[in-house]
């Protein structure tokens, strides 16, 4: 993982875009999509379908498989990665997101139900404050302050045109700099 990614997982930012990712790649209503914290890191997906059954992609705690899975989809590739073994993993665990501490899957959610051209605020607004953390020009806990305070003041569109978007992004950029303490 690079930094970006790093940062946005201890923060849970990562796991509010999946919701929003999932919500378009997957044709979603917001209600359908839930987050669930699975500390083994072995379950990479889940899907649970109108009968109720779920399908898992599983796999080591590594990014190599899901994404090689991905990208083959619907084939498979050979490869010679290491294979999960289940005795070294005997239990897996599943526990709720705790959205008071991690406030930023709360705002993420909060964007993903708004809708419009609010997910592209909230993700303009987070790569300039990760961009700021990770040049030290703010704390860590100021990233979620500041994709807070860009969601509160720009525009909200409920119906943007692409054109509006970028326009929303650059926006959401310009004013999340503008906390950066100089």
């Amino acid at each position: 993982m690079g930094a970006k990614i790093s940062i946005d997982s201890a923060t849970l930012m990562n796991k509010g875009l999946e919701m929003i990712e999932a919500k378009w790649l997957f044709n979603l209503r917001p209600d359908q999509i839930e987050v669930v914290i699975h500390p083994q890191s072995i379950i990479h997906s889940m899907v649970q379908f109108q009968d109720g059954s779920i399908k898992a992609q599983m796999g080591l705690p590594d990014m190599k498989l899901p994404i090689q899975y991905a990208l083959a989809f619907p084939g498979r590739i050979k490869n010679d990665f290491p294979r999960l073994n289940f005795r070294k993993y005997p239990a897996l665990n599943f526990e709720e997101p705790d959205v008071k501490t991690f406030r930023n899957l709360s705002l993420a959610m909060e964007a993903l139900n708004k809708a419009g051209n609010m997910p592209c605020i909230l993700n303009a607004a987070n790569e300039i404050a990760v961009w700021a953390f990770l040049r030290n020009r703010i704390g860590f806990l100021d990233m979620t302050a500041m994709v807070e305070k860009t969601m509160e003041n720009v525009a909200y569109i409920e119906k943007p045109t692409l054109q509006e978007y970028f326009e929303s992004d650059g926006e959401a950029r310009n004013f999340a700099a503008s906390l950066i303490n100089l």
